[in-house]
C-alpha cells in the first residue's frame, strides 16, 4: 500500500490514543474492549510491529481526525488522517482460546481476555468495595459495566484461571498475565485472592504474572504473593495531588500517598528495582510539573510509573470529561523516557504487566527511541 506521508511512531500513536480512531468496519479484528477495568471502550491495533490500545468507543472518538478503513482477508488496514493516507496498520486476530469453555459451560473469553497481542488479562473480583457508593467510586471505573451486561463472571476461581492461562499460552503464545481485582473487604486488600490465583496458575503453567491490588496494610503481603508465583507487582495510583484524588476517587483517595510511597519502597524490597509499577491517568487535571514531579521520585525508589492518557468511559461519570491532547501527553512521556532509560528501569526489563504490554501509552515507544 502507498504511503501519502509519514508520522514518526511516537506521534502516531501519541495521537490516537488522544484522539481516538474512527472505524469503517467496527468489527473487524478481535472484540474491542467496553466496560470493565483496564482499557475499556478501546480496540487492539499494531503500527510498526507496536500493537497498542485505541479508544473506538468513546465520545472524542467518533470526531477524530484518524480513519482506519475495513481490513483485508490478511487483517492489514490503511490508516488516515484528514484525508491523507498514512500507512498500515493491522488488527490481532481474534484469540484461539476465545473458542473454548469450562466443564460447567462458561466461555473462556468471560474468565481472562487478550490485552495487545500476546497479554491475557482479568479482574479476579469484578466487584469493589467502593464501586457501589457515589461517595467513594472512582469516577472512572467502569468494573461494574462488563458484569452487568454478562461479558464477566464477578469472581474468577485459582482453578478457572489456571486452565485459562493453560490454554492460553499453549494456544495463542500469551507471554505473560495481568491480574488485577476490584478491592474487596479487609486488610489486605485483595493480595490474599491475588496470591491464591498465582500459585494456581503457576501450577499448571510457566507463565509471568503481573499482580494489581491496593497497597495493603500489612508488608508482609509481598512475600507472600512474590512466593505465591507473583513476578511483578503494580499498585496503581491514578491521580498523584490530593486535591484531584479527592476528586476523582473519594474512597480510594483515603489510602494516602504516603502510605502508597512506604508501600512501594517495601515491595520493591521484595520484587526488585523496576518489577514495581504504578499506573497514572494523566488528563484528570494533575499538572505536567506535578506528575513529574512524583515521577521523579518513583523512579528514585526503583518504581516504574506507567502514565497513560485518561480516556473516558461511557457511562461513568467522566463519560464527557476531555481525553488530554497530545502535546500535553508529549510534554511529560518525553522528560519521562529520559528519566527511565537513564535511571535503567526500561519497560522492556519489566516481568509481566501493563508496563512491559505498553499498549495504553505510547510511553515505550518514546523508550525504544531513545534507545536506537
Amino acid at each position: 500500500m502507498e504511503n501519502t506521508t509519514r508520522l514518526p511512531t511516537e506521534v502516531l500513536i501519541n495521537e490516537l490514543q488522544s484522539y481516538g480512531a474512527r472505524l469503517v468496519d467496527p468489527k473487524a479484528g478481535h472484540e474491542s474492549r467496553r466496560g470493565g477495568a483496564g482499557p475499556s471502550d478501546h480496540k487492539a491495533l499494531t503500527i510498526d510491529g507496536m500493537t497498542v490500545m485505541v479508544p473506538v468507543h468513546t465520545a472524542p472518538a467518533f470526531e477524530s481526525p484518524y480513519l482506519v478503513e475495513k481490513p483485508d482477508e490478511m487483517g492489514r488496514s490503511r490508516i488516515s488522517r484528514d484525508g491523507t493516507v498514512l500507512g498500515e496498520v493491522s488488527f490481532p486476530l481474534r484469540p484461539r482460546f476465545y473458542e473454548r469453555s469450562t466443564a460447567d459451560g462458561i466461555p473462556y473469553s468471560q474468565i481472562a481476555v487478550l490485552h495487545g497481542k500476546d497479554v491475557l488479562a482479568t479482574t479476579v473480583l469484578q466487584t469493589c468495595i467502593r464501586y457501589q457508593s457515589r461517595t467513594k467510586t472512582c469516577q472512572f471505573c467502569a468494573i461494574g459495566q462488563s458484569l452487568a451486561a454478562g461479558r464477566t463472571i464477578a469472581h474468577k476461581t485459582p482453578e478457572q484461571l489456571a486452565e485459562v492461562a493453560k490454554a492460553a499460552v499453549e494456544l495463542d503464545g500469551v507471554k505473560h498475565m495481568v491480574m488485577t481485582t476490584g478491592t474487596p473487604k479487609g486488610d489486605d486488600r485483595g493480595a490474599a485472592i491475588l496470591a491464591d490465583s498465582a500459585r494456581a496458575i503457576k501450577a499448571a503453567v510457566n507463565i509471568p504474572i503481573q499482580a494489581q491490588c491496593e497497597p495493603p496494610e500489612d508488608d508482609i503481603w509481598f512475600t507472600r504473593m512474590k512466593e505465591a508465583g507473583v513476578d511483578a507487582l503494580g499498585m496503581h495510583l491514578e491521580a498523584v495531588t490530593p486535591e484531584v484524588r479527592a476528586r476523582i476517587m473519594p474512597g480510594k483517595a483515603q489510602v494516602s500517598i504516603a502510605k502508597y510511597m512506604a508501600s512501594f519502597s517495601a515491595a520493591v524490597g521484595v520484587f526488585g528495582r523496576g518489577q514495581v509499577s504504578t499506573y497514572i491517568l494523566a488528563g484528570l487535571g494533575d499538572s505536567r510539573e506535578a506528575i513529574l514531579e512524583i515521577c521523579e521520585k518513583l523512579v528514585a525508589l526503583g518504581v516504574y510509573p506507567f502514565v497513560v492518557p485518561f480516556v473516558p468511559i461511557s457511562g461513568t461519570p467522566l463519560e464527557s470529561h476531555p481525553a488530554p491532547s497530545p502535546d500535553f501527553m508529549h510534554s511529560i512521556l518525553g522528560p519521562l523516557s529520559r528519566m527511565l532509560v537513564a535511571s535503567g528501569l526500561k519497560a522492556v526489563d519489566i516481568k509481566a504487566g501493563c508496563g512491559k504490554c505498553g499498549a495504553c501509552s505510547a510511553l515505550s515507544t518514546y523508550e525504544r527511541m531513545l534507545t536506537k
